[in-house]
């Protein structure tokens, strides 16, 4: 038996309704030939000759009323899963989208896109959760839309694309008895320190840098996260570094300052990664262009 074409049965469907191959083409926007070619193939395909010619134009065999409901139903589901794939209206759209971010991001990030969303997509929706070693499957499963950070594990199956470039500088108290306007390797050194071990973040970047660099901190504390480094820095001798974006906003909410480190730390990108399963899929794809837009650029929101 010859396949069955998507095409063969719309000119069934079109000679059933319009009970003529020559209105069947008009309305398929086909030449007449074409039809009767499909009708032909059809014919052979289901070994009947579904249609006759009658004074009332062509009419169904009792096997083409047979099978008609079944070829209809068929039809009817394609185009059900075609409509299905409309395009997506933010202005309208009631979607919930879940975002892996870092704790940064979470600060410097997540701020502005809701404000844009309240506005441009009030339907939407956004859940958020810490990259962990779980987020690539999570991106694959389609369980997260969307990956922000610096996740250099996330190649193969994943798009990246860069939002921004961050560099790195010190946080100190206002007040820090012992450090002044300036930073010098022996008053790093000499310091005590904070230390943040936040994946997503390229803050191993900066353990490998100060490795290499031959200076050991001496760590007083390790943490979690970033949230709470302002008010602990604040109020301790503490030293800590930090993203610059992050380091910005705190400084205007802690009595914090930046300084810059007495050496050179490497910038990295701040990337937005997402699986390929979902790259043509039309929400996917506009909170990608709405994070490019905002983000984008190639320069740290500020």
């Amino acid at each position: 038996m010859s396949k069955l074409d998507l095409e063969w049965l719309r000119v069934f469907d079109e000679v059933w309704q319009t009970a003529s191959v020559s209105k069947a083409a008009e309305r398929l926007g086909i030449a007449q030939a074409a039809a009767s070619t499909a009708l032909n193939k059809l014919r052979a395909h289901f070994d009947d000759r579904l249609f006759e010619r009658t004074a009332l134009g062509m009419q169904p065999t009792p096997h083409a009323q047979k099978i008609q409901p079944a070829l209809r139903e068929a039809l009817a589901q394609i185009e059900r899963a075609r409509a299905s794939r409309e395009a997506f209206d933010p202005a309208t759209a009631k979607r919930r989208f879940r975002i892996c971010l870092t704790d940064i991001s979470e600060v410097v990030l997540l701020p502005r896109l809701l404000d844009h969303l309240g506005r441009e997509a009030p339907g939407v929706q956004v859940e958020t959760e810490i990259v962990s070693a779980a987020s690539a499957r999570r991106l694959e499963d389609g369980e997260v839309d969307l990956a922000v950070g610096f996740m250099p594990q996330l190649e193969a199956g994943f798009y990246g694309q860069t939002l921004f470039r961050q560099n790195f500088v010190c946080l100190v108290a206002k007040d820090h008895p012992r450090i002044g306007s300036k930073l010098t390797r022996k008053a790093f050194a000499d310091a005590s320190h904070a230390v943040i071990a936040s994946s997503g973040t390229g803050h191993a970047i900066v353990d490998k840098t100060i490795a290499r660099a031959g200076i050991e901190r001496k760590v007083a504390v390790r943490l979690s996260s970033f949230l709470g480094v302002a008010r602990i820095v604040a109020q301790t001798e503490l030293v800590v570094i930090v993203p610059r974006v992050l380091g910005q906003i705190l400084a205007t909410q802690e009595p914090v300052r930046i300084i810059e480190p007495p050496f050179a730390l490497p910038a990295y990108a701040v990337k937005q990664h997402w699986h390929a399963r979902f790259h043509a899929d039309d929400g996917n794809a506009w909170l990608r262009r709405t994070m490019a837009q905002l983000f984008g650029g190639g320069a740290a929101p500020g």
